[in-house]
C-alpha cells in the first residue's frame, strides 16, 4: 500500500476482478470468443454469447454455467444490423446493463490476391469489418448513456505485418485496428475505452488443419521469438487485463499477443 498526501492508504494493484459485470462477446460459440467468454466468467462476469450456431453457444453457455455465472445465449447474424440490434436490446432488457464488448466474430477465406471473388470480398468484410463496427455503434449508443464501457477488438498481427494470410481478411485488420483508434478517440470523452488485441497464431478450430502441416509450422516458429504456438488461455489474461479496472487509462491501443513475432515480420 502506499499512503497519500491526505494520509490514507491506496492500493497499488488495481482489480482484475470482473464480478457484476455484463460482458458481450461475439463469435462466442468456439475457438478465441469461447475462450474469452469463459475467461470473463471465471473473472465474475455475465456473459452474453452471439454467434450464428445455437448448439456452439449452449456449449460455451454450459462452461459457463459450470463457473457459477450466468450465460445468455443469443443465436445473431452479427452481419445482419437488424439482428445486432435486437440482440443488444434484449441483452440491456435481461441484465439491465452492457458493461463490456468483445468483438471476436471473424472468417477467412485464403484465396491468392488475383484469385479473390467480389462475394469472398464483401463476406469477409462484413463478418469481420462490418459487424464489429454495428454492433460498437449499437453498443456504443448504450454507454454513451451510461458515461462508462469498454470495447474489446480482436484484431491480428496481419492488420500490422504483411502475411500470407489473404489480401481482404488483411485489410479487415489493418481497419479494425484503425477503427480502434478512432472511436477511442472519439468516445474517451464518454469515458468509454476502446482497444484491440492483435493474436498470431493460436491453436483454434480455425487453424487446426494449417498447424498440421509441418513445414508451416516451421515458417511460424521461425519469425516467433518465443518458437511455439499460442494457446488459447495465453489470450484470455491480456483480454480480461483490458475489460478489468486495471485496464481503465488503457484506450486506443493494439496490444500484440504473439510471442514476439511483430517484432521481425515474416
Amino acid at each position: 500500500m502506499a499512503e497519500n498526501n491526505k494520509g490514507e492508504f491506496t492500493l497499488y494493484l488495481p482489480s482484475f476482478s470482473l464480478k457484476n459485470k455484463v460482458i458481450v462477446v461475439t463469435g462466442a460459440g468456439r475457438g478465441i470468443g469461447r475462450a474469452i467468454a469463459i475467461g470473463m466468467a471465471e473473472a465474475g462476469a455475465d456473459v452474453a454469447l452471439l454467434a450464428r450456431t445455437k448448439e456452439d453457444l449452449e456449449e460455451t453457455a454450459c462452461h459457463i454455467h459450470n463457473k457459477g455465472r450466468k450465460a445468455y445465449v443469443l443465436p445473431t447474424d452479427i452481419t445482419s444490423r437488424m439482428e445486432i440490434t435486437e440482440s443488444v436490446e434484449e441483452v440491456i432488457k435481461t441484465f439491465g446493463k452492457i458493461d463490456i464488448l468483445v468483438n471476436n466474430a471473424g472468417m477467412n477465406i485464403r484465396s491468392q490476391a488475383l484469385e479473390v471473388t467480389d462475394d469472398e470480398w464483401q463476406k469477409i468484410m462484413d463478418t469481420n469489418l462490418k459487424s464489429a463496427f454495428m454492433i460498437s455503434q449499437e453498443v456504443g449508443k448504450h454507454f454513451k448513456e451510461q458515461e462508462s464501457g469498454k470495447i474489446i477488438t480482436i484484431a491480428s498481427v496481419a492488420g500490422h505485418v504483411a502475411l500470407r494470410t489473404g489480401v481482404v481478411y488483411a485489410a479487415t485488420k489493418a481497419a479494425l485496428i484503425q477503427m480502434t483508434k478512432v472511436l477511442a478517440l472519439e468516445w474517451g470523452k464518454y469515458n468509454i475505452n476502446v482497444n484491440s488485441i492483435g493474436p498470431w497464431y493460436f491453436r483454434t478450430p480455425l487453424t487446426e488443419s494449417l498447424l498440421k502441416d509441418e513445414e508451416y509450422v516451421n515458417d511460424i516458429l521461425a519469425v516467433t521469438p518465443l518458437k511455439r504456438i499460442g494457446e488459447l488461455p495465453e489470450l484470455v489474461g491480456p483480454a480480461v487485463f483490458l475489460a478489468s479496472d486495471a485496464g481503465n487509462y488503457v484506450s486506443g491501443q493494439t496490444l500484440f499477443v504473439d510471442g514476439g513475432m511483430k517484432i521481425q515480420g515474416f
